[in-house]
C-alpha cells in the first residue's frame, strides 16, 4: 500500500514537472492579457473625458458673441484664436504675441500638416486694417518659415489691404468670418471666401450705421 502511494506520489511529481511550464505560461499571459485590458479600458475612458472637455470648451467658445470679444483684452483675444485653433485640430499651438513676437500672435501646425502664423489684432469695430499690418504679417510668415498666414481681427479690411491678402495668399478673416469661425466654421473652410464677405456700398454703409463710422 505504501509502496503504491509512493508510486503515485512520483507520479504526480513527474507529470507536474513536465505540466507546470506551460501552467506558468498560461497564467502569466492570462495576468498579461487581463493588465492589456485594463490598460486598454482605462485609456478608453481617459480619451474619452478628455473628448466630451474638449466639446465642452468648443460649445463655450462658440456661445460668445462678437460684443463679448469687443470687450476681451488683446492677450484674451490672441488666447480666443489660439484655443479655436485646437478646436479645429490644430497642433503645436501656442501664443507668441509680445513686444518681441516678430510680427506673430499665434503659431500653429494645421491638420493637414502645414505651419500657420496667425497675427491678432482686436480692434473696434469702427477701425479699418490697412496693408502695412498685413505686410508686416507676410514679414513673420518669412521669418518663421510658415506655410501659411493668417490675419485675425474683430473689425474690417480696407479694399487696398483685402486685395493684399488676396493677392499674396494670405488668408484675411475679417468680423463676420471671425462669427463663423467662433461659431463652428472651420479656419480652413474660410480660404474658399477669402477676399469676400465684405459687402458692397449698401454693406459698408450698413456698417458704418452700426459702429458708428
Amino acid at each position: 500500500m505504501a509502496t503504491g502511494g509512493g508510486l503515485v506520489l512520483v507520479l504526480l511529481v513527474v507529470s507536474w514537472s513536465a505540466v507546470w511550464p506551460y501552467v506558468t505560461a498560461a497564467l502569466l499571459l492570462g495576468g498579461a492579457a487581463a493588465a492589456g485590458w485594463w490598460l486598454w479600458r482605462t485609456d478608453r475612458l481617459l480619451r474619452g473625458r478628455d473628448r466630451l472637455w474638449r466639446q465642452e470648451e468648443a460649445v463655450r467658445a462658440g456661445h460668445r458673441t462678437l460684443a463679448e470679444v469687443d470687450a476681451m483684452t488683446g492677450t484674451e483675444f490672441e488666447e480666443l484664436v489660439a484655443s479655436l485653433c485646437r478646436r479645429d485640430g490644430c497642433t503645436d499651438v501656442r501664443r507668441v504675441g509680445g513686444a518681441n513676437d516678430h510680427g506673430a500672435d499665434v503659431l500653429a501646425r494645421l491638420p493637414d500638416g502645414r505651419s500657420v502664423v496667425i497675427q491678432c489684432k482686436r480692434y473696434a469695430p469702427t477701425s479699418t486694417i490697412a496693408s502695412r499690418e498685413l505686410r508686416d504679417l507676410l514679414g513673420a510668415k518669412v521669418h518663421f518659415g510658415a506655410d501659411l498666414a493668417v490675419f485675425v481681427t474683430t473689425t474690417r479690411f480696407s479694399r487696398p489691404s483685402e486685395k493684399f491678402a488676396v493677392h499674396h495668399g494670405i488668408l484675411a478673416v475679417h468680423r463676420d468670418h471671425l462669427g463663423l469661425w467662433n461659431n463652428g466654421t472651420s479656419l480652413l473652410s474660410l480660404t474658399a471666401v477669402n477676399g469676400r464677405g465684405q459687402g458692397d456700398l449698401r454693406h459698408r454703409s450698413r456698417w458704418k450705421q452700426a459702429y458708428g463710422k
